[in-house]
């Protein structure tokens, strides 16, 4: 199946990359976000707001099935991808994320060369070219994350021997080393300064040509600066102390900061409360 879902990716383009319908999010017995609907379209930036715990994270790890890694994880309702569910029992978690790369809060290389950071993806996925090809995609996706003239002349110095926002840059080539279709990003410029953050933000703006990008941000002058679609989550308490996320508004940026349908939504992108 994932086969299917490989070949249709290659095919021209859809309208929707994702389409979740009716998902409930649950830790054991615990629902942490209930009743989101949403489609999410190719080759654009989509940005998740709202307060802490209203699920954003819990959203964007279930675009690639990273929650699976939460033992008491199960979700309800679908996640389609190209019309396939994620979900479906004979999917492959880990093709899943190989064709929807990952970039985190924090940067985090691993401890290998520079060289070896990007190297490692495709070599662990077969990658079955030369040294010299390996030399051009190490490069390419280098390149892709602007940080090639950078770092060209010290591949071979660790990964944590860069500044926090070159790490990041690293994350970043990283993922797309691969070559998927859709890089997911959970705050990644929350620890990164803030002419880290506009380099982050002008990668991003040029990654989009390629790749379908969805991030989270607690940052809302982030999300109107560089984000084409913007979901506002929010939560609700529930009888038992606790609370419960929900999806509150989905829309174009500018309608969703400049022509809020929902109250709560008005209230959050005015800074009323969050």
């Amino acid at each position: 199946m994932v086969e299917q879902v490989a070949a249709q990716t290659n095919q021209t383009k859809t309208s929707t990359v994702f389409k979740i319908e009716d998902c409930d999010i649950y830790y054991g017995s615990y629902k942490a976000v209930r009743d989101v609907s949403m489609e999410i379209p190719p080759n654009q930036i989509t940005s998740f707001i709202g307060p802490s715990g209203c699920g954003k994270s819990t959203i964007l790890r279930c675009l690639n099935r990273l929650n699976d890694l939460i033992e008491i994880f199960h979700l309800t309702g679908k996640i389609l991808y190209h019309g396939q569910n994620l979900y479906d029992s004979d999917i492959d978690p880990v093709e899943v994320r190989r064709r929807i790369g990952m970039v985190f809060q924090r940067p985090n290389p691993f401890p290998k060369t520079i060289y070896d950071n990007i190297a490692y993806g495709p070599r662990i996925n077969g990658f079955k070219g030369d040294t010299d090809e390996m030399d051009a995609l190490v490069e390419r996706s280098l390149k892709r994350a602007v940080l090639w003239d950078e770092v060209k002349d010290k591949l071979q110095e660790s990964g944590f021997s860069l500044s926090g926002g070159q790490q990041q840059r690293l994350c970043i080539a990283r993922a797309v080393a691969v070559d998927p279709e859709v890089v997911l990003m959970d705050e990644p410029c929350s620890a990164l300064d803030p002419i880290s953050t506009l380099k982050i933000e002008e990668l991003m703006m040029e990654l989009r040509e390629k790749y379908t990008i969805v991030i989270v941000t607690h940052n809302m002058q982030q999300a109107t600066r560089v984000a084409d679609k913007t979901a506002f989550f929010n939560a609700v308490p529930t009888e038992s102390g606790g609370k419960v996320g929900y999806l509150a508004e989905f829309n174009d940026t500018q309608e969703i900061f400049g022509n809020p349908k929902e109250t709560a939504t008005r209230d959050y992108v005015t800074g009323r409360f969050g």
